[in-house]
């Protein structure tokens, strides 16, 4: 199935309320936070980053700072519509198997156990 064919869609990170996780096709592909740090009496600003490692180099990602969540979002965007074509289908299941591996490793952390030397995620 292609990856072209799914909406972008967003999850409010439990610990921070004003900060939100952006997935595509179940990878997580970026986010959209209120900055923190910022005084009490200026202005809000909002941060946002386009991009997902492993499987697209760093240096690809864009990001950037809005006045608003809705700036942000449609700015966001935009830097998704740039993004998205040179992705390929490798580079999202890249980002799923490192996901998957964290998930098992974490697992057997938790059981006391290690991961075997050469454990890779199977699709």
């Amino acid at each position: 199935m292609s990856e072209r064919v799914h909406a972008l869609t967003r999850q409010r990170v439990n610990d921070r309320p004003e900060s939100w996780h952006i997935y595509y096709a179940g990878v997580r592909v970026g986010a959209i936070a209120e900055r923190s740090g910022i005084p009490a009496s200026s202005d809000r600003w909002w941060q946002w980053s386009c991009g997902f490692y492993p499987g697209s180099h760093p240096r690809d990602h864009r990001h950037g700072t809005s006045a608003s969540f809705e700036t942000a979002r449609v700015a966001f965007e935009i830097a998704w519509r740039d993004y998205l074509p040179s992705r390929t289908p490798s580079d999202f299941q890249a980002w799923r198997d490192q996901e998957a591996w964290t998930t098992e490793k974490y697992r057997r952390f938790d059981r006391g156990e290690r991961m075997p030397h050469d454990w890779r995620a199977r699709a």
